[in-house]
């Protein structure tokens, strides 16, 4: 890095603590702050002032503020300590889950191969067991040609990206390691041209025999398996990624397992992201010949979304969730990651982290981990400090919420209706996804459009209809919703279709629909009691059908299927009445909750800032700005302009903004010479005190020395320009200009 200049006040005092402190070191790239005159006085040697306090307060009450700062410090510390305890249990916890929840996605997949497994090695023992003497030989078994075949299982991810396949294929031999198997986990690295067959030996010896000789010998495995314990067992080698296999090396590595198949049953376990055709457009024809394949199939990343959607963001207990925007950020990062989990959970990380950084409320969020949330919110805001209560009441959301006191009593009682409120719209939530999965919708559609707090306020009108009673009409917005006759944000949405849909659902899928709707609602008495009475008129109607059908009248069955089709009309347009009035009651969304900044993150600029990133920008402003930074006295005291103390990068850049889109650099190199040669007050009397002949001749050629040197300079800092992306160095056409990269901020 360009050095800076010398600093215009230098100590009077030689301090080694100083001088050790404004040295600079190659890693910096703008010069550390002259500390002020009574710091330079308080650290150097000597007796030091004692400070008058000429301030017109008391010292009694000096004092007293002063004890008020440091318990506030105290407080503060205190509290950052618990929001870094939440997060880290809270996180925890959210991490085993999504762990638990992808597993179990892929467990019954997972069984089904650990099946094939066995099978494959019962087939391939079925031909015989060879006897220690053939086994030990250091050559392999001549046999007929389907017995020297290898089953190999083509696991179809479905993923663009690997990332999400490295876990996956990593649990996958966890799974079968536990059921007994010899396992082997190759990456699509072994399979290089660099690494050659012997890569792939080497991998196969270490994770298996415990052994990396110098030489790779397949007959090393083969006496390895012969030993008593081990040959029982079949031996799995997992590939990750075949297509970043190397073609080669992969055929050379099946051809010669397939001559040792039978002192070494191995099968093969491939992660094929594309299509069936992959393993024919990778491998020539005599390695395809060797391969008896058979077909598995993981779940999609929609699937996986919606279940970590399901078991994280819409359970209350986990004590964090996401606000609209940045719920709709997080689905359109994982869309524009090519559908990878794992960018997804990463967001969600930062997401969380920022939220228990930026909140100060945020460790009361751990109490929805508590059986008794209740209780322990009336435990800790009974002993929260006046200021950290007037904090609670004047968030955003309680601005039209006012409470009769700011008490910690009221402050519980709020998070626990927040709990609640969470807890119902969860309810008629799951409720509608279930419904929208007969139209094949994705939960995390439906999850950010319940979030949209405009949504909700449009929905929020007369709910005077009561649902149940046969002489109840419904409201005239109901009527728009469930006859397609709504306008704005509302028709053509993911409610809107779950709602029309349930009009015209058959007998069978309303029955099944009426048992999820159940198993949710327990926890609405109103929703709960009303499905159980629908429920018993489907049933009373089904019966109906039955006795109908048994009177064996065919020549009224026209009219009867008429009747009949009408009565499940009536009863479909009755739970879609259902189904509206309970969106428009507990669909609430977070942000229209009293407290709900406490346990949700909303500000998506901060996490486009902590994913997106706009380092470009930065550098701009940190160059333009590095006064704001430093706070010495040489900037302070120059206000806006250009002093020689500055950054050689530093002050380019800023002089750079004087010019367009090209830049000739000799005029921008007699700008930074005429800044850096300032003279300062101190250096104009010095050359006033030294008329002599002598002294004129050592001024001269320290100008001659500091003209090389300003130039030495000048190229250092724009070397740095060009490093960071900011400017394009000169061309051979026009040698004398650069040219700007970045403009504005």
């Amino acid at each position: 890095m360009a050095p800076s200049a010398t600093p215009d006040s230098p100590p009077s005092t030689p301090n080694p603590d100083i001088e050790e402190e404004n040295s600079l070191q190659p890693f910096f790239v703008l010069h550390k702050a002259i500390p002020q005159k009574s710091e330079r006085k308080a650290s150097g040697p000597g007796k030091t002032r004692r400070k008058i306090d000429l301030s017109p307060t008391s010292p009694k009450s000096a004092k007293k503020s002063k004890v008020e700062a440091i318990e506030e410090e105290d407080d503060d510390h205190h509290y950052e300590k618990l929001r870094i305890e939440a997060f880290d249990l809270i996180w925890s916890r959210i991490e085993t889950t999504i762990k638990d929840v992808l597993r179990e996605i892929n467990v019954n997949v997972f069984d089904d191969i650990h099946h094939w497994v066995r099978q494959c090695f019962s087939t391939i023992r079925s031909s015989g067991t060879p006897g220690v003497s053939e086994i030990t030989r250091s050559y392999p078994l001549f046999t007929d040609l389907t017995c020297r075949q290898i089953f190999t299982g083509l696991v179809f991810t479905k993923n663009v990206e690997f990332v999400d396949d490295l876990l996956t294929f990593q649990e996958l031999g966890e799974h079968l390691k536990s059921c007994g198997c010899h396992v082997c986990n190759l990456s699509s690295l072994d399979f290089s041209i660099k690494n050659g067959l012997g890569g792939c030996l080497r991998s196969l010896l270490r994770q298996l025999v415990m052994v990396t000789p110098d030489a790779a010998d397949i007959a090393i495995l083969a006496s390895w398996y012969s030993e008593e314990g081990n040959c029982s067992n079949p031996l799995v080698v997992i590939i990750d990624e075949m297509e970043r296999c190397s073609g080669s090396v992969l055929a050379e590595f099946i051809m010669l397992l397939s001559e040792w198949v039978i002192k070494i049953p191995v099968i093969f376990i491939m992660g094929v992201t594309t299509t069936v055709d992959a393993p024919r457009n990778l491998l020539p024809s005599n390695a395809l010949q060797k391969l008896c394949p058979c077909k598995f199939t993981l779940g999609s990343p929609a699937e996986r979304m919606d279940a970590i959607v399901d078991a994280i963001l819409l359970k209350s207990c986990f004590g964090f969730t996401v606000g609209y925007k940045v719920a709709n950020f997080l689905r359109n990062y994982f869309l524009k990651q090519d559908g990878t989990v794992t960018s997804f959970v990463r967001a969600l990380k930062i997401a969380c982290a920022k939220h228990f950084l930026e909140e100060p409320l945020s460790f009361m969020a751990s109490g929805l981990l508590e059986d008794d949330s209740q209780s322990f919110w009336k435990e800790k805001c009974v002993h929260l400090p006046e200021r950290m209560l007037k904090c609670a009441f004047n968030l955003p959301s309680c601005e039209k919420n006012k409470l009769a006191e700011e008490t910690g009593e009221n402050l519980a009682n709020g998070l626990s209706d927040l709990k609640n409120s969470v807890n119902n719209w969860t309810s008629v939530l799951l409720c509608l996804y279930e419904a929208g999965k007969f139209q094949n919708m994705q939960l995390l559609d439906i999850f950010c459009e319940a979030l949209d707090p405009a949504l909700y306020k449009l929905n929020a009108l007369d709910n005077k209809v009561e649902i149940g009673s046969d002489s109840a009409k419904p409201s005239s917005a109901d009527h728009c919703l469930l006859d397609g006759q709504s306008s704005g944000p509302r028709k053509g949405s993911f409610i809107f279709q779950a709602v029309r849909r349930v009009k015209d659902l058959p007998l069978v899928s309303l029955s099944q629909l009426f048992k999820t709707w159940r198993k949710y609602s327990e926890g609405i008495t109103e929703f709960c009691e009303k499905v159980k009475e629908l429920q018993s008129m489907l049933r009373h109607e089904d019966n109906g059908k039955s006795l109908k059908r048994d009177a064996g009248d065919t020549l009224k069955r026209p009219s009867r299927s008429a009747l009949n089709t009408e009565d499940m009309k009536k009863v479909n347009h009755k739970v879609a009445i259902l189904m509206q009035h309970m969106v428009r009651k507990y669909l609430k969304p977070i942000e229209c909750v009293p407290f709900h900044e406490i346990i949700c993150f909303k500000h998506i600029d901060i996490l486009q800032s902590a994913l997106i990133g706009d380092p470009r920008r930065k550098i701009q402003f940190n160059l333009l700005n590095s006064r704001n930074y430093l706070q010495c006295n040489c900037c302070n005291k120059s206000g806006s302009a250009l002093v020689p103390s500055m950054h050689d990068t530093s002050i380019m850049y800023t002089l750079a903004q004087e010019h367009g889109d090209l830049i000739n650099l000799h005029d921008w190199y007699q700008s930074f010479k005429t800044i850096v040669l300032q003279p300062s007050k101190k250096g104009k009397q010095k050359v006033k005190q030294s008329p002599s002949s002598k002294k004129g001749k050592f001024t001269n050629d320290s100008q001659d020395t500091s003209e090389a040197s300003i130039q030495a300079r000048f190229c250092r800092a724009l070397t740095e320009l060009q490093i960071t992306g900011l400017f394009r160095m000169p061309s051979k056409r026009r040698r004398d200009f650069v040219q700007r990269v970045a403009f504005g901020l």
